[in-house]
């Protein structure tokens, strides 16, 4: 039986920056800072700044992001609301949380939240003991691209003053050097060949510590001219096989709902071949992610062996015995390949899946010792393909 877990995505480094009614009829009253529903009052905010100096951290962890009344979680009451919040949380089932704005706020004062945290809860089939797991928007691009909140990119030297390093022991981050390096080397700026070594020694986090993805909420709207979208499909469903192919870190995949006029999420339309309609753009549906999702819970942990490239654009390697997996940015690809497979006939799941014991798309048929004649053309609908 497949088990779906949910994670919350949990705001608690600010409140509004105007006032409102929210949808449950809590009462937003920005000027005199009190929101009478949590209760939170004037006394637990921080005194009102903007954030304007990415390189002092404590204008950026006391101060407002874009005018946001920013709270000081090291008040006592604050504490207090936000664990008895993400408790609520957990005693409905939920299985972790994304923490938003995490860099906002001092880290101490997020492990003293996380600590006060209950386990899951075991009656929505969690083992006895186990904790939420947590992953924190730490946006740190390093030391040459430094990001302002909400969907504005610029390049400065010299990075930012708080590191996403200093969230590790709490908790995963997500990692956004993960999305812009391989936006980057699939948009064709950089030789695929050079992703031989990706990972920690990109300046990325260690794996165990990182939550990766291609696009996200908030960097699929900026068309930026750096983050691959559905709307470059091919070179986007590239990005995201070798994200589910490869073993670094934790991966997400986004998958927005369409809303009406007044906000509210349309129901979605199902087509004959699994995709959606309705509005719907379904990521997780499109047969190529769908199958390299199946293809990354099969390899699981199993190591990368036989890394091929052609030095430029074309790049291929092997998951442990369990998988094989073939990229083209450019050029043809038609040759013999180590697939560290055992012998047999393979459907390529990106070109199609097995389907009543026939492969829908292609086929490669392993040899002895694991080796198989692959041909993959750059005018093919996907530039990638991946057998297991």
């Amino acid at each position: 039986m497949e088990v779906f877990r949910i994670y919350a995505d949990v705001v608690f480094n600010h409140m509004t920056a105007r006032n409102g009614i929210g949808t449950a009829g809590s009462i937003a009253n920005y000027h005199n800072q009190t929101f009478p529903s949590v209760p939170f009052h004037e006394n637990d905010f921080h005194s009102p700044c903007i954030i304007n100096n990415y390189q002092d951290p404590v204008n950026v962890r006391n101060c407002r992001l874009k005018s946001l009344l920013d709270l000081d979680q090291s008040i006592d009451n604050v504490r207090e609301k936000i664990v008895e919040y993400l408790n609520y949380l957990i005693s409905l089932g939920i299985a972790g949380f994304r923490i938003d704005a995490a860099k906002h706020m001092w880290p101490q004062d997020l492990e003293y939240i996380y600590l006060k945290l209950r386990n899951l809860n075991v009656k929505f089939g969690f083992a006895s003991g186990s904790r939420p797991f947590i992953f924190q928007e730490v946006i740190d691009y390093g030391n040459f691209l430094q990001s302002l909140e909400y969907c504005q990119m610029i390049f400065v030297s010299g990075g930012e003053a708080v590191s996403k390093h200093e969230y590790t022991h709490l908790g995963s981050v997500v990692e956004f050097k993960f999305s812009y390096s391989l936006n980057n080397m699939f948009r064709g700026n950089d030789r695929l060949a050079a992703l031989v070594n990706w990972g920690p020694e990109w300046e990325l986090v260690q794996s165990q510590n990182a939550v990766g993805f291609i696009d996200n909420h908030d960097n699929q709207r900026a068309d930026d001219g750096v983050t691959l979208t559905y709307k470059h499909a091919k070179r986007y469903k590239m990005a995201i096989a070798f994200m589910l192919g490869h073993p670094y870190g934790t991966t997400r995949i986004i998958s927005r709902p369409p809303a009406d006029a007044d906000g509210n999420l349309i129901s979605p339309g199902i087509k004959d071949d699994g995709t959606c309609s309705n509005g719907y753009v379904c990521e997780h549906r499109w047969r190529q992610i769908f199958n390299m999702v199946g293809f990354r819970n099969v390899v699981r942990d199993a190591a990368i062996t036989n890394w091929w490239s052609d030095g430029n654009q074309q790049i291929a390697f092997c998951r442990g015995d369990k998988g094989f997996i073939l990229f083209t940015n450019y050029g043809d690809v038609d040759r013999t390949f180590q697939t560290c497979l055992t012998s047999g006939i393979y459907c390529d799941i990106i070109s199609g899946e097995l389907k009543n014991g026939r492969c829908t798309g292609k086929s490669v048929c392993v040899g002895e010792g694991g080796l198989a004649r692959v041909s993959l053309g750059a005018l093919e609908e996907d530039g990638v393909l991946a057998i297991h």
